[in-house]
């Protein structure tokens, strides 16, 4: 806990730590609010669920065409301006005569700001937090999104028998101004790239690209994000599928619930005990263990196993995220200074994309075959990705960040 504490000791990550809490606070009860928005004006399923998928759909988009605007613009203006502006839209949002069109429209809006807000933190907290802060800092704001998934939706529920959605939406709109005020008085102006007299030279769309590419490039750095993507992409197929698992037991809506908090309860206890118990350097070395135990529990899904063991399964495959912890350290380890930002910021946006595929892609194949035999497929997937990404290095991610002269991983 004094690794939390270290990072909780530094004013200005306090600031961006109670900035992010008010406003994952205010955008879980928001989203929810503006799905039952649209369903109370058109009773419409569709369009109701069609809210959540605007929200995270266009995180590809912005972290791909928009990751530049992190080199480009301070990051304290650029992270204050996404919150006046998101709070802008919400406020047009909960106008009485919005038409839903124009209402799903700038839902997708809103989407296409979070990831440059998010990318922008993330890419900030390396200077805000250095040295042995910089892991803790982040495990706190992954633990604070996972409280948000545990409890928003049930705090949205009692919410609205309180308030109409319009409310709400108010509400969500305060918490981004707090958000603004609190990052403009509590955060320094930095540029995350100083500027080499080139910002400017190329299109925002060509240099956002070629700086993604530049990422990518470099091994290292690309088997890191591609392993912290594929992971939680392949790792969620379970929460994706609850409601027809449970629904196959005779389990209710209640089942579904349960089952749906087993992994975030998992994730949330092993990211706390391994930051509090492992040693920092032992954390990377963990990395290819961590990963398989997400996976290799879900293969008793093919037993079919009933609520609570299945819930006890799940659990223990939420242990295996603390994975994340490791590649944070590694990730710093061998990403170029000159690239870190670009790279802090497509990590961030890509895996709110692929987490989103990946619920997707479970459903999708659910309709052709049953529950239980999508999960084992997604395990015995995500097994062979984790074994292909580190190729025999699962215990032995020193060789990932063993660079030569030219940035070249060896081994």
């Amino acid at each position: 806990m004094s690794r939390y504490r270290t990072a909780l000791g530094i004013r200005e990550f306090r600031a961006i730590f109670t900035a992010h809490v008010v406003s994952m606070v205010g955008a879980v009860t928001a989203n929810f609010a503006l799905a039952m928005l649209v369903y109370s004006r058109t009773g419409s399923s569709l369009l109701s669920a069609l809210v959540f998928a605007l929200v995270l759909a266009p995180h590809l988009i912005a972290g791909t065409l928009l990751s530049a605007l992190i080199d480009r613009l301070p990051a304290r203006r650029l992270l204050v301006c996404c919150n006046l502006l998101s709070a802008a839209l919400v406020l047009v949002i909960s106008l009485a005569g919005t038409p839903v069109a124009a209402v799903l429209a700038l839902a997708f809006a809103l989407g296409l700001i979070e990831p440059v807000f998010s990318g922008a933190r993330a890419a900030t907290l390396p200077d805000v937090l250095p040295g042995d802060a910089y892991v803790p800092g982040r495990s706190l704001m992954r633990l604070v999104a996972q409280g948000a998934q545990l409890g928003g939706f049930a705090v949205g529920g009692l919410l609205m028998a309180a308030f109409s959605p319009q409310v709400m939406l108010l509400i969500n709109a305060g918490c981004f101004l707090f958000s603004a005020l609190v990052l403009r008085l509590g955060t320094k102006e930095r540029r995350l790239h100083p500027d080499d007299g080139t910002t400017g030279r190329t299109s925002l769309l060509r240099d956002s690209l070629n700086g993604i590419g530049a990422v990518m490039r470099v091994p290292a750095v690309r088997r890191t994000l591609l392993l912290g993507w594929a992971v939680p992409a392949l790792g969620v197929i379970p929460e994706a599928l609850a409601v027809p698992y449970t629904a196959g037991l005779g389990g209710g809506a209640t089942a579904a619930g349960l089952l749906l908090t087993a992994i975030p309860l998992g994730t949330v206890a092993g990211e706390v005990l391994t930051n509090w118990l492992v040693p920092k350097a032992r954390q990377i070395r963990m990395i290819g263990p961590a990963a398989l135990l997400v996976f290799v529990p879900m293969l008793l899904f093919a037993l079919r196993p009933g609520l609570v063991p299945a819930i006890a399964v799940l659990f223990v495959c939420g242990l295996g995220f603390c994975t994340q912890l490791g590649q944070d350290r590694l990730l710093l380890q061998v990403v170029p200074e000159e690239l870190r930002a670009r790279t802090l910021s497509l990590q961030t946006a890509g895996l709110m994309f692929w987490q989103g595929l990946g619920f997707a892609a479970g459903g999708a194949v659910a309709e052709l075959f049953s529950p239980s035999a999508v999960i084992c497929a997604g395990a015995v997937a995500g097994l062979f990705a984790v074994l292909l990404l580190l190729r025999g290095a699962v215990f032995d991610t020193e060789k990932w960040s063993s660079r030569s002269a030219d940035g070249v991983v060896s081994g």
